[in-house]
């Protein structure tokens, strides 16, 4: 299965361990799209090579709607959900914005109930000029 990707964005080489996602109905249905096909990420190995690019792709999505961008940061797991895209019950997401203009996405994993949640990762948008 091949995963079809925005033409705006850089295309992902790597395949994405999914099915089909049925069609959405409502004000979303038309919305720009984290993945083509439901996706459904199983393991650590998993959330560390695919997640980084879906979530590049709502930061992305988050700088340009507003409306996304609330719904996002009330709940990053559940809108991740509600766009075909399911993450193992032992990694959370934290949206951060205190101290910086650009929102930051940090994935935590927590390893069992009396172990502390670790950061595996994070991502931010930066601008960057150059001559």
């Amino acid at each position: 299965m091949r995963l079809n990707l925005p033409q705006v964005l850089a295309p992902l080489a790597r395949r994405i361990p999914g099915a089909p996602r049925p069609e959405r109905e409502g004000d979303d249905a038309e919305a720009f799209d984290l993945v083509r096909t439901e996706t459904r990420l199983k393991n650590r190995a998993q959330v560390e090579r695919y997640l980084p690019d879906i979530l590049g792709r709502a930061l992305a999505r988050i700088w340009i709607d507003p409306i996304f961008r609330d719904r996002f940061a009330d709940d990053p797991v559940a809108t991740l959900a509600a766009y075909g895209v399911f993450l193992p019950d032992t990694i959370s997401i934290a949206f951060e914005t205190e101290g910086t203009a650009r929102p930051r996405l940090v994935v935590y994993e927590q390893t069992g109930p009396l172990r502390p949640k670790q950061r595996m990762l994070y991502l931010q948008l930066v601008m960057m000029a150059g001559k």
